[in-house]
């Protein structure tokens, strides 16, 4: 990812927003890709590492290497005790500081869809596969309200205002992800939908997850007090709860996954 596209700084914030989800579909991801023990993995866009502890708790990779912009990100992912193993290294998802060849598995995880050009993302993740090699990618289906906290953005849109959203939503179309799959010379190439659900225990955890969540946290900073007030309270009454009363809902990731010819 470029200079130019969102960075995400806090890691802690992320991993209390975004990377509880990211693990949840992961789990399913990988449940899905069921690859062997014993491969070189790189994870790009890597973030604070929530994805690439996966690899290393599930997958006992030979190696695994995490390639984020964003050294607030980075230094988090560096200090998770349960990614102990596995290497962090500031980088491009666009131009990936490896040679070709290098790995047996390049995923991206809730990541495609900040990719300035998808489909040189994921010819990158073919460059750097060898031959065989697998790659595969999830992210969260906006399009079709899938999106973690999407409860936040309807009522957004039910106040007239634009809701933030990742620059190429597209690519996060199960069809897109096909797509640039296929292009990118990939081979055998199937999709799937993800569905998680989560748990807050009451709604000032809800809340406070937001704080990790960049550019919804900055839109909402943005609203005066009277209208953060407002969102707050249709949020509380909205949202559902479980039998505990614990607040509970899904959200859809799309996924992908091929594999370079050779």
């Amino acid at each position: 990812m470029s200079g130019q596209q969102i960075r995400f700084t806090d890691g802690a914030g992320y991993e209390r927003s975004m990377g509880v989800w990211s693990r949840l579909a992961g789990e399913v991801f990988l449940d899905w890709l069921a690859p062997p023990a014993g491969l070189r993995w790189v994870d790009v866009g890597c973030g604070n590492g929530a994805f690439t502890q996966l690899l290393m708790e599930r997958c006992a990779p030979a190696e695994a290497i995490g390639v984020d912009p964003s050294p607030g990100q980075l230094d988090f992912a560096r200090g998770r005790p349960g990614a102990t193993g596995a290497t962090f290294l500031e980088g491009d998802a666009m131009a990936l500081p490896f040679e070709a060849g290098r790995f047996d598995a390049a995923v991206m995880a809730l990541v495609i869809f900040f990719v300035p050009d998808p489909a040189r993302g994921v010819a990158e993740l073919a460059r750097v596969l060898r031959p065989g090699g697998m790659a595969g990618a999830y992210a969260w289906d906006f399009a079709a309200g899938g999106y973690a906290f999407e409860p936040v953005r309807a009522e957004f849109r039910a106040m007239g205002l634009a809701t933030p959203s990742p620059p190429q939503v597209d690519a996060a179309r199960i069809e897109r992800l096909a797509a640039l799959w296929t292009a990118a010379g990939f081979e055998a190439v199937e999709t799937r939908e993800i569905r998680v659900q989560r748990r807050f225990a009451d709604f000032e955890d809800f809340w406070t997850s937001l704080n990790g969540a960049a550019s919804l946290h900055d839109a909402i900073a943005a609203l005066p007090p009277a209208e953060v007030a407002g969102l707050r309270a249709r949020l509380d009454a909205k949202l559902p709860r479980d039998a505990t009363g614990a607040i509970a809902y899904g959200a859809i990731a799309n996924a992908v996954r091929g594999r370079r010819p050779g």
